[in-house]
């Protein structure tokens, strides 16, 4: 049996990338991070997706005291309706991939993984600098060089399966393999509802559109 680590936000993208590892025959563990975001929204959803997936959920409290980011701090505002205006939005959380991907590697290791699955993306995102093939690219020698999995010649995968799908292609293939979007929460506000206007909920509404459909996660949420 072949294990993988996934890293599960809650979002669209991670949720697509955790079934398309089932569907590659890896039996996944769900690493959830509570790193003291905005909400506890994005928790929560990403436990009900394990869930369905019928996957192990690990929520791993870690700490950033030095915020940062608006996404960390909530005297940084979201931005609204700003999607392409800025290179790297102030929703950037220094180094967070790469704390993650850290984090991802140690669980790995320990359980006998021998993949680490994220659902990065390079096509429709916001710019972050740690959502670039360049950067998982180094990231896999670093894990490679700085594991014993990796000195002993059987080195870590870190697998990126949607780094450079659109969100129309990544939502068609989400669909195909049964991905619960109605569960899933991309907003980098907590409530109700989506706010609609952060470049997160954009993106995502632009997705949905595109393939001629309404997003589940709003119609669940309205009824």
């Amino acid at each position: 049996m072949k294990k993988a680590v996934v890293l599960l936000s809650g979002g669209l993208d991670s949720a697509t990338s955790l079934y398309w590892a089932r569907a590659q025959g890896y039996h996944c563990a769900c690493l959830i991070f509570d790193y003291g975001q905005r909400h506890r929204k994005e928790i929560l959803q990403a436990r009900k997706i394990a869930a369905c997936a019928k996957s192990k959920a690990i929520v791993l409290p870690i700490h950033f005291p030095w915020k940062g980011s608006a996404l960390t701090d909530r005297k940084i505002g979201v931005p609204k309706n700003a999607l392409g205006k800025t290179k790297i939005p102030s929703t950037y959380v220094p180094a967070r991939n790469t704390v993650f991907l850290s984090f991802a590697a140690a669980c790995a290791e320990a359980t006998g993984a021998a993949a680490i699955i994220i659902g990065a993306n390079a096509v429709d995102f916001s710019g972050y600098p740690d959502c670039r093939p360049s950067y998982y690219r180094a990231m896999r020698g670093v894990i490679r060089r700085g594991t014993k999995a990796g000195a002993q010649g059987k080195p870590l995968l870190i697998l990126t399966p949607l780094i450079r799908k659109t969100k129309p292609q990544i939502i068609r293939l989400g669909i195909k393999l049964g991905v619960p979007y109605q569960s899933t929460w991309s907003c980098y506000q907590g409530g109700n509802l989506p706010c609609g206007s952060c470049d997160s909920c954009l993106i995502r509404a632009a997705g949905f559109r595109a393939v001629g459909l309404q997003d589940p996660a709003i119609d669940r949420k309205k009824s």
